[in-house]
């Protein structure tokens, strides 16, 4: 199945999932098995040896990811940052440089700046929705990559896709975009050029909070030959159990978008709104810098909700541990509502370094509650 024979919804619902053949079972079985019964040496039956390498659970998801991405190939892994790692690994070598964003998601950011760093990976920082900041981080023969977010967590900037990818390709370069913000029912970045896309599927593909996983979705057969085998190789795979409800949850994947859009546009317009409320940061806003590329890139705005308390940074904490229906945690993209301080939880690692965010900042992940509740605890929350 391929988006140019079906809806997204289509694709969603029904992509990797035929019908069980032995019994038909309508939701593909869990093959929670490590090992496969070979029919001779050298015969493994439909080619399953080790679940490491190959499992039919597995592959289920990883058809859906390519068909709802537009992609070629879909690879599913253990965290968003084992496919980050996968992907490092895959396209650079020691000596070899990759631009990032210079507001990055934490956790990327320490991938880069502990990890990746001390294997010989060099990267420079810088504002991607700024073209010629990006040119003037290229090092021609070394930069390897550049490494999107859009919209980025969580000041929620918006980089322009298609000129990116542009200007990647220019320089022989590649273009990985991270869509966790929009889900591939908001944004596709191999339709505007990008070579491979990036997913926590933690958050809106599983949507319900109850898995950790990753993905990558390559634009070429080719490359997605060379991330199987770092797949495979590296081993940062999901499990079955894993990879099943991860297929759950991307069947509601965008009737659930609509709610979480719906409800975020009513909080953005309380939030402006409001004295305690110092600047919201939404790409829906007119206002948002980047709200003519989100529009020209994204179907809608999205989930995601930043803010920056007039009281300073004692105010945001406060509101913060105010808050009751909008549940005190890390992640995002789950069906209950989320409200987070980043200095001090998901972007503790940035703390000190170019990619520090601001100390007053709060950012809400709206879930797709009733929007008067939602509404109901911010006014308490705000104070």
């Amino acid at each position: 199945m391929t988006a140019n024979s079906y809806g997204f919804d289509t694709l969603a619902i029904h992509a990797g999932q035929e019908p069980d053949p032995r019994t038909g079972a309508v939701v593909p079985p869990i093959y929670q098995t490590s090992t496969y019964a070979q029919d001779a040496v050298g015969a493994p039956r439909l080619g399953y040896e080790y679940s490491r390498s190959g499992n039919p659970t597995r592959d289920s998801l990883q058809e859906c990811l390519a068909a709802i991405e537009g992609g070629r190939r879909g690879l599913a892994f253990a965290s968003g940052l084992a496919a980050e790692d996968t992907l490092l690994r895959t396209v650079c070598r020691p000596g070899d440089h990759v631009v990032i964003p210079n507001d990055a998601y934490g956790g990327t950011f320490r991938l880069f700046s502990k990890v990746a760093e001390r294997w010989g990976l060099d990267w420079t920082a810088a504002p991607l929705q700024d073209i010629d900041a990006v040119r003037a981080a290229f090092r021609p023969g070394h930069t390897r990559l550049i490494w999107s977010e859009t919209p980025t967590n969580p000041l929620l900037n918006v980089n322009d896709i298609a000129q990116l990818a542009g200007l990647a390709h220019e320089y022989d370069a590649m273009l990985a975009v991270d869509n966790t913000f929009a889900s591939p029912y908001l944004q596709q970045p191999i339709a505007l050029g990008a070579d491979v896309v990036i997913h926590s599927t933690t958050k809106y593909l599983g949507g319900h909070s109850d898995v950790v996983g990753g993905a990558l979705i390559t634009a070429d057969d080719g490359f997605g030959d060379e991330l199987a085998f770092h797949q495979n190789a590296m081993g940062g795979v999901n499990g079955p159990f894993d990879a099943w409800l991860t297929l759950r949850g991307i069947k509601t994947l965008g009737v659930r978008m609509e709610r979480h859009c719906d409800n975020a546009e009513r909080i953005v317009g309380y939030l402006s709104e409001h004295p305690a409320v110092a600047s919201v940061l939404y790409p829906g806003l007119d206002t948002h810098p980047g709200h003519e590329v989100a529009a020209k890139q994204m179907s809608r705005f999205g989930g995601m909700v930043s803010f920056r308390a007039a009281g300073g940074p004692e105010a945001a904490i406060a509101i913060c541990n105010r808050a009751k229906l909008f549940v005190l945690a890390e992640s995002l993209g789950g069906v209950e509502s989320l409200i987070e301080h980043p200095g001090q939880m998901t972007h503790l690692s940035a703390a000190g370094s170019a990619l520090e965010v601001p100390a007053d900042l709060v950012r809400l992940s709206v879930g797709i509650e009733t929007v008067d509740d939602l509404l109901a605890d911010l006014e308490q929350a705000l104070g």
